[in-house]
């Protein structure tokens, strides 16, 4: 499995493009596959800071932790690639059972159809005409690529019909249920939908194929009213089919949500989900759990609700150096903004690399206190606890920003060594 595209990746020269790897292996003209082959070690092999790692171990785990708990529960995986944006990525959680991709904007199904992903869910509605008549181009040109997108509003609906005109291929939509007042997207009410759903029987360019959402916009989200907005959606989904809403000739009825914070509810409900005029396609589009991360999301994974189903392990780290230690309470290290995730909160020091020995220690005393451009601001409680030229391992939350910094990653085994390198296309 995989595609061309994804194996040349191995063949692109390293550059200034590249933050943290090593300048020797510019001046010696090597690509990212020679420089994975070196296997070099990265504390030792000239990688310079701050840099970020993805664990082996934890990348390989949660792949198989979320495909696996998917597969124990009927459902289908769509995981959302907006979180990493990296090919390489994409092509293993297809080969961990994945059904295909989930896309925010045009961009990324544009990134993913160039290497080789042959089913994508847009998780909006895409109104662009430029974009649609470019994935109606897609469909015309690949009878293996199957594309599906939200639908939420009727004036929606008329446009993404206008600019479909003369295009020879239908474009597959399901009408999103919004999660609430004072939500993000999505028809708010039933008869919203039903509007919905009317306006598209109505253009011949589009064909109904489902229901989805996402139930981490419910207003004041817990299991109760999580569990009931979902019960919505699977509730309109009956209806619709009872109603012959969804277009004649389906293989099958799309019914999909499912973030990273709730998809044990939507396990739960897509399980209660009755037996429909055609197979159900139970669609969940979870994405942040790939690399997981040291914050927000270990606070609110559903494996806390259910440890028995199995868990996430933090994938990232950012090695980071420091460069001042101006007071025994304060220290400075060489990453900052433009490098460190901060949208989801500030990093935590996970652990500190003695510059002269190599020796690793638990970060103790050591705090995370305020960001600048270029530098981490450290609070300490003795002077011991951090010294100069010492690295410093940061844990960060919300996976999306830390991919985004970072265009190509090194993969690290427990042991150091490099084994590969994971190219990110934001």
């Amino acid at each position: 499995m995989g595609s061309d595209a994804v194996r040349r990746l191995a063949d692109e020269p390293l550059d200034h493009r590249f933050k943290g790897l090593p300048p020797d292996a510019e001046r010696a003209g090597l690509t990212v596959g020679q420089l994975a082959a070196e296997k070099r070690d990265l504390y030792t092999g000239g990688f310079t800071t701050p840099v970020l790692t993805l664990d082996a171990e934890a990348l390989e785990h949660n792949l198989a932790a979320l495909g696996g708990y998917a597969a124990r529960h009927g459902l289908a995986f769509a995981p959302h690639g907006k979180t990493c944006m990296a090919p390489q990525l994409f092509e293993r959680q297809l080969e961990h059972g994945a059904w295909g991709i989930t896309a925010a904007v045009p961009h990324q199904a544009r990134v993913y159809r160039a290497f080789g992903i042959r089913r994508i869910f847009l998780a909006n509605e895409l109104v662009d005409a430029a974009a649609l008549r470019w994935v109606a181009a897609e469909l015309a040109a690949d009878p293996e690529f199957r594309f599906v997108c939200y639908v939420d509003s009727v004036r929606g609906v008329e446009l993404m019909d206008r600019a479909l005109q003369g295009q020879s291929q239908v474009v597959d939509v399901v009408v999103e249920l919004g999660a609430g007042e004072g939500a993000r997207t999505g028809a708010r009410t039933d008869g919203d939908c039903r509007a919905v759903a009317d306006a598209v029987a109505a253009a011949a360019t589009l064909r109904l194929v489902g229901i989805a959402g996402y139930e981490a916009e419910v207003p004041g989200a817990d299991p109760e009213s999580v569990h009931a907005y979902l019960r919505r959606l699977t509730g309109l989904a009956v209806e619709f089919d009872r109603a012959g809403r969804f277009a004649a000739g389906l293989d099958e009825i799309v019914v999909s949500a499912g973030g990273s914070a709730w998809f044990d509810a939507v396990a739960d409900v897509f399980g209660e989900l009755p037996e429909l005029s055609r197979p159900v396609l139970k669609l969940l589009r979870s994405g942040a759990y790939v690399s997981h991360d040291h914050g927000w999301y270990t606070r609110l994974t559903p494996f806390n609700r259910v440890p028995q189903e199995g868990g996430l392990r933090p994938a990232f780290r950012l090695w980071t150096q420091v460069v001042s230690r101006p007071s025994p309470t304060q220290a400075f290290v060489n990453a900052g903004k433009r490098d460190i995730a901060y949208d989801l909160g500030l990093p935590e020091a996970e652990l500190v690399r003695d510059a002269l020995t190599g020796e690793e220690r638990p970060a103790a005393g050591v705090r995370v206190v305020k960001l600048s451009d270029q530098h981490a601001w450290l609070e300490t409680d003795a002077e011991e606890d951090v010294r100069v030229g010492d690295w410093v391992a940061l844990g960060m939350s919300h996976p999306c920003t830390i991919f985004e910094k970072w265009p190509l990653i090194p993969v690290v085994e427990a042991d150091g060594t490099v084994t590969d390198y994971v190219r990110t296309f934001f």
